[in-house]
């Protein structure tokens, strides 16, 4: 039988996105059903609060392909001479546009790891990462363009990528203290989905408060709330 359940909100819309994240799925794959309000309002219960019930059902079936893309991720890629063939061909593209820095192409369990490393090097990391993420959207669409499955790249300059984790993770203590304190949910500035990433995990196990993500890319950021 699909899973159903029943949301409040003060609109029809507060009602679906608190479904949403509930159910943890995107507005397509349910079914929505706006239910009757309970009683017509009175004199005296004018000024209490709208509520709007809204019932949500997980579609089951409707769709079997995209049903079956969205339970199945792309397999990661294990062809090791596939993979050696993509690193040899990202080694010659960073050597093409990076000529006062060591690059280093190296492969960790089935990753494709391209390490930059020198002096004056801040310009290939750019405004909070920005130039980086950039160079590993451009590897990773080299590395794929004719892969038979995907292959996961990642870029670092300088250590860059350890040295943001700690940053973040200091971050996520610091603000989930503050959180706790004032009782009032913080929301992040946007962040990568890997920077979204290391917040979750950082404060996946607490007890006290929760995260979600909110918005759309590139604008999509991290929410810490009580629980």
């Amino acid at each position: 039988m699909a899973k159903s359940i029943i949301v409040e909100g003060k609109t029809t819309a507060e009602a679906i996105e608190k479904g949403l994240k509930e159910l943890k799925v995107s507005k397509n794959m349910v079914e929505i059903k706006t239910l009757e309000e309970e009683k017509k309002r009175s004199f005296y219960s004018i000024l209490a609060p709208r509520v709007v019930k809204v019932e949500m059902t997980l579609k089951e079936d409707i769709n079997p392909e995209t049903k079956n893309v969205i339970k199945k991720k792309k397999e990661i890629n294990t062809n090791m001479d596939e993979i050696e063939a993509v690193a040899t061909k990202l080694k010659e593209f960073f050597n093409s546009i990076i000529d006062d820095a060591e690059c280093k192409v190296e492969i960790e369990n089935f990753n494709i790891c391209v390490k930059i490393n020198g002096e004056n090097i801040n310009h290939l990391i750019g405004y909070r990462g920005a130039t980086i993420n950039a160079l590993q959207t451009i590897a990773s669409a080299i590395a794929n363009k004719n892969s038979s499955s995907k292959i996961i790249v990642m870029v670092d300059v300088g250590n860059y990528r350890e040295k943001r984790e700690k940053t973040l993770e200091e971050l996520a203590e610091k603000i989930s203290k503050t959180v706790i304190k004032t009782k009032k949910s913080i929301t992040l500035e946007p962040m990568t989905a890997y920077e979204r990433k290391i917040i979750h995990t950082k404060l996946q196990d607490s007890d006290k408060v929760k995260t979600f993500s909110k918005g759309e890319e590139p604008h999509r950021r991290v929410v810490i709330a009580l629980k």
